[in-house]
């Protein structure tokens, strides 16, 4: 049997048709229609990964986020119908690993929970490599999952530690935000590239003296990003 999807979505005809295609793809699939029962079905059955809507009855998607996240660590997927980027930041904040916003393609939703698993199951982007990168003022050390910035250690998120890596490997190259999503979060898919802009957002917060100034992780505008010493 595939890997075990929990899908959370109050519709009953979106949550038939992310069951079938789930199936339809090999997937075991398990379903909860509000988040009390998410959190239960999660506690349960422990799912490899958690396809969740935003918003829902009973408990909403963002308190099934919070307390899920405190004592397990298989992916979240978030969907949401809200265009407020807050919305979303909020859910990445809470422990979501990324979200999709309604309406989405079956096809993109799929591929994101096929890059998500993936991903997990990869050797860390760090394995095999030794020694500490030095960019500027700032130090990754990828064998232990450290950083730091003028010498000041930095609290960062496993997917925050993954794109500083990814960028500080490459330092002075630009990156797309298509291009960073395929490097750093595995996606084949186009999809949303918010998500980027996000963790850019978080990094800049953590590595830079003035974030609105950035001089580090440099914005070159119409292209992407890229990281200088």
């Amino acid at each position: 049997m595939g890997n075990k999807i929990l899908v959370v979505e109050d519709e009953p005809a979106l949550l038939e048709v992310l069951r079938y295609n789930f199936l339809r793809g090999g997937y075991q699939v398990v379903t909860a229609g509000d988040g009390a029962e998410a959190v239960d079905k999660a506690r349960q059955e422990k799912p490899d990964i958690i396809v969740l809507d935003l918003m829902l009855p009973k408990l909403d998607g963002l308190e099934v986020c919070r307390i899920v996240r405190r004592d397990m660590t298989m992916p979240i997927l978030m969907l949401t119908a809200r265009v407020e980027e807050v919305d979303k930041v909020v859910g990445l904040e809470m422990g979501a690993d990324d979200y999709v916003t309604k309406p989405f393609s079956i096809r993109e939703l799929m591929s994101r929970v096929k890059a998500m698993l993936r991903r997990g199951a990869m050797p860390p982007l760090y394995q095999g490599e030794s020694g500490v990168i030095r960019v500027g003022g700032i130090e990754v050390d990828p064998a232990r999952r450290l950083a730091s910035a003028e010498s000041a250690p930095l609290a960062l998120k496993p997917r925050e530690f993954d794109l500083l890596l990814f960028l500080a490997r490459n330092r002075g190259l630009v990156f797309t935000r298509e291009r960073l999503l395929e490097s750093v979060w595995g996606y084949q898919f186009a999809g949303d590239s918010n998500t980027v802009d996000v963790h850019i957002h978080w990094l800049r917060s953590k590595i830079e003296r003035d974030p609105h100034r950035p001089i580090h992780l440099v914005t070159v505008r119409g292209v992407g990003y890229k990281l200088e010493g």
